[in-house]
């Protein structure tokens, strides 16, 4: 698949600021791994900066698990080291500093969190990528998706699909196209229903069916991973769907590499993102 223009870099005279900044609110006391797989993810996949948003307590600990290059926003949180409600000013406050958001990764389902997570979807200006204890709280509050005309990028498996459209889990999965575009029509977002074949899905009816990735890819993680990598893509100027489907493809080309090095038993998420450099360098050169 040839690589959009926006990721191959080919102008000299550039700055990272040309390359997008990411912010990732994401992680707990429990799910650190979460922040920390988004925020790699998304700098291995070309943002120029990435940020991510922790609860405060917890800021020296995730410095020590992510890279050095990733930077780090202390906020506020609950008594469970989540972030609070009262995060929410001091994000709304930073919108204009990000390019992408990417929400929901080790959040938790607490319900102070979950109260953040809508404020930012109903309010940012800024293109959301919503995964995992994010997609937990729409549920709650559907209209949320269409507060604003952001672009927003869903990406739920089988099981968060179901919650979304309130039926269930074997109903998504024996018509997964027809529930995604069916979901996207009605919320006017853009939708990646994860699974075997992955499908990505836009309001004007565009559809893509991914036929990269592979068994090993169902560990924990996998999911964090691709949404640091749509987020990326989207702060690089991809649209909403070109990002998703571009992060699924590359996703499932990365996870087919760290197979074939390490079996689809033995690999876990960290290959997946140590893999992204020699994909993205494979798309470029079959594309010259």
């Amino acid at each position: 698949m040839r690589l959009p223009a926006p990721l191959l870099r080919r102008k000299p005279n550039v700055h990272k600021n040309d390359f997008g900044h990411v912010l990732v609110l994401a992680g707990s006391r429990q799910m650190l791994g979460a922040a920390a797989l988004t925020s790699l993810s998304a700098m291995r996949s070309g943002a120029g900066l990435v940020t991510v948003g922790i609860p405060k307590s917890l800021n020296a600990a995730v410095q020590k698990k992510i890279s050095n290059a990733v930077m780090t926003l202390p906020l506020a949180e609950t008594s469970e080291q989540t972030l609070a409600a009262a995060a929410f000013k001091t994000i709304k406050d930073s919108y204009g500093s990000y390019d992408a958001i990417a929400i929901g990764p080790g959040l938790s389902r607490k319900p102070g969190t979950q109260s953040l997570i809508l404020k930012v979807i109903e309010t940012s200006p800024v293109p959301l990528v919503i995964d995992a204890d994010a997609l937990n709280a729409i549920p709650r509050s559907l209209k949320s998706l269409t507060k604003t005309k952001t672009s927003k990028i869903l990406t739920p498996h089988p099981g968060e699909m179901a919650r979304l459209t309130k039926t269930g889990k074997r109903a998504v999965e024996n018509n997964r196209a027809a529930a995604a575009r069916t979901f996207t029509r009605k919320y006017r977002c853009i939708l990646l229903l994860k699974g075997n074949k992955t499908v990505v899905a836009s309001p004007d009816g565009k559809l893509y069916t991914n036929t990269t990735g592979n068994a090993g890819m169902a560990t924990a993680g996998s999911g964090d991973v691709l949404t640091g990598m749509i987020a990326a893509f989207v702060a690089q100027g991809l649209s909403g769907f070109e990002a998703a489907k571009y992060g699924a493809y590359l996703h499932g080309k990365a996870g087919d590499l760290a197979a074939k090095a390490k079996t689809r038993a033995a690999m876990i998420a960290t290959d997946i993102i140590e893999n992204i450099p020699a994909v993205i360098k494979k798309e470029v050169r079959s594309g010259k």
